[in-house]
């Protein structure tokens, strides 16, 4: 009985000795990881985001600090009632000439920017904003910093994400404006011949296209106008009442816009990977705040 009882215990002394010996040799890897991995993802982060950041300020060949101009040809495969050409920089329309065709006499009206104005798009400039962001977060954590848990690093790596998705949304995510917003944007100003009143305009991004959406309006009579209302139709108020009769939309592919897509696919990968790491290593020590 005595003898079962030591073979018990040299047992249980061996099984405790090798789970030590295991907790050791994960805790060894844990380290290695908060001291090198991280610090290798990070410098990985930061050239794919500075690249992506790169992509928003692109210089003119030869002319250091100038943004380079695009030109880019509106147009769709199924109507030709809009065509346009854009010229893009940076975040900034510098020019836009639209072609118009009336479709009830087929005359084509053109209109183009004045010289003086150019249309920034806000979505570009936040999406950029973002980048730059997340950029001062992970550079704020340079090669001879510590990281002393996992927790950390997942604050970090959440932090930089929030950032990422948010500048992937405004990307992705179209910049709606109502009709009484594009009438008061100032939009509808920055036009030669100035556009008339029937017509409005509104340029955005759509994932890595850029967009330009025309509305041709027509007056409602005030007797007609509760009627619309009850509809549930367009209505809005600018001089008179008006609903929308149609829409016509056209757009562009910009390449540099899908690279910064791409960009913030790989770096969210990147960024989850890392996290699920540290998840596998926090299974271990439950009594160690990773």
């Amino acid at each position: 009985m005595l003898g079962a009882e030591r073979s018990t215990l040299s047992e249980l002394a061996k099984m405790t000795a090798a789970s030590q010996a295991e907790r050791t040799v994960l805790e060894e890897e844990f380290n290695w990881l908060l001291k090198e991995e991280v610090h290798a993802v990070l410098k990985q982060l930061q050239d794919i985001l500075k690249e992506a950041s790169r992509r928003f300020s692109m210089p003119s060949p030869g002319l250091e600090g100038q943004l380079k101009q695009e030109n880019f040809i509106l147009g769709s495969s199924t109507m030709d009632q809009v065509k346009g050409v854009l010229m893009l920089q940076g975040e900034a329309l510098t020019q836009a000439d639209i072609n118009i065709k009336v479709a009830k006499s087929s005359q084509v009206m053109h209109f183009a920017f004045r010289d003086d104005k150019q249309w920034k798009l806000q979505q570009i400039q936040d999406a950029r904003n973002h980048v730059n962001q997340a950029l001062q977060l992970l550079s704020s954590h340079d090669q001879s910093y510590h990281f002393k848990t996992g927790a950390e690093v997942n604050k970090l790596m959440d932090a930089v994400m929030l950032q990422l998705t948010r500048a992937r949304n405004r990307l992705t995510t179209p910049a709606s404006m109502t009709l009484p917003e594009l009438a008061a944007s100032g939009l509808m100003k920055m036009f030669t011949p100035p556009m008339p009143g029937d017509v409005m305009v509104n340029f955005y991004i759509n994932l890595s296209k850029l967009c330009l959406t025309l509305y041709q309006l027509h007056v409602l009579q005030p007797n007609t106008t509760k009627n619309f209302k009850s509809a549930g139709m367009l209505t809005f108020h600018i001089s008179c009442f008006h609903a929308v009769s149609h829409i016509h939309k056209v757009e562009c592919v910009v390449p540099w816009l899908n690279d910064t897509l791409v960009f913030f696919t790989i770096s969210l990968q990147l960024c989850q990977q890392l996290k699920d790491k540290i998840s596998v290593f926090s299974s271990f020590w439950n009594y160690r705040p990773f």
